[in-house]
């Protein structure tokens, strides 16, 4: 008798409605595919090592960067907004193909924060998020071959007229920060990975990068080896946020709760604390800033 009731009872269900139950389901299992650098992806999967993302709370560790704190905050946020999808990522050699995915809605976020700068040249195509680092909370150091003895021995801003820099304008603060800087030349380069091994090799002096967690806050990748000037920063005067593309059909959903969650982290200050942690936001009593 129940299976004659339940074959009826789905007999006399309208179709368009089980149809539309079927994709409401379909919707909340599906995976998000996210594009990730792939050296940021193998940092972060040493690091999380499997772990539920929303169990992290200590950002200590050998692989934890700039990078990869923006990628878990991201992740937290949204899962503290009440976002339920999951993500797949696929790494490769990204960096501003990214702005194009998220453009053509290929793309629902990037968990490499952005500049808010760059973010609002944007803004007919991505929604931009409350701030995940603030205006004034963003001191790079000056990062350079170890065999540099001459960068390494920087002390003041006028010492900058001897060196070489490398950037890229496609990163509107980094680049205008540096051009307001009294150097020798400013060398474009518009691919990251380039440009650390630019300096690693000694054809360009020095390139400004997020401090690391390592004891002496040096940068290694496979054959690039990078060392800051110990206790000198330049500000960056700007706030760093995440873009959600609007075209994508997620879109709006993942802006209203990455919003919800980074105000609970931020009132709970886990974003600073992460940070902090994770070597990025140094003691500024401690650190001489040249361009403040």
């Amino acid at each position: 008798m129940l299976k004659i009731f339940t074959y009826k009872l789905c007999f006399f269900i309208p179709f368009f409605v089980l149809q539309s139950l079927f994709f409401s389901y379909a919707s909340h299992a599906e995976k998000v595919t996210i594009f990730i650098r792939d050296d940021v992806y193998y940092d972060y999967e040493k690091f999380v090592e499997g772990r539920d993302i929303l169990s992290i709370k200590n950002f200590s560790g050998k692989t934890i960067r700039r990078d990869v704190v923006d990628m878990i905050i991201a992740q937290q946020a949204l899962k503290i907004g009440g976002f339920e999808h999951t993500f797949e990522y696929v790494p490769g050699k990204l960096n501003f193909r990214n702005t194009k995915l998220l453009e053509e809605g290929k793309l629902l976020i990037s968990f490499d924060s952005y500049w808010l700068s760059d973010a609002e040249k944007l803004a007919h195509e991505v929604y931009i998020s409350l701030p995940l680092i603030n205006k004034g909370e963003y001191i790079a150091g000056i990062y350079t071959n170890p065999k540099n003895k001459a960068v390494l021995a920087i002390k003041s801003l006028e010492d900058l007229s001897q060196f070489t820099a490398v950037s890229t304008p496609r990163w509107a603060t980094d680049w205008k920060t540096l051009q307001a800087l009294p150097l020798k030349d400013l060398i474009r380069e518009d691919e990251w990975l380039s440009q650390a091994r630019m300096v690693n090799l000694g054809w360009i002096d020095f390139m400004l990068m997020a401090f690391h967690s390592t004891a002496d806050k040096s940068f290694t990748m496979d054959k690039i080896h990078l060392v800051p000037v110990k206790d000198i920063g330049i500000e960056l005067k700007d706030s760093r946020h995440y873009v959600i593309s609007k075209k994508h059909p997620l879109g709006a959903e993942a802006t209203k709760a990455i919003d919800i969650g980074l105000k609970v982290l931020r009132k709970e200050k886990r974003i600073s604390r992460a940070y902090q942690q994770a070597g990025f936001f140094v003691d500024k009593n401690i650190i001489h800033i040249l361009n403040k």
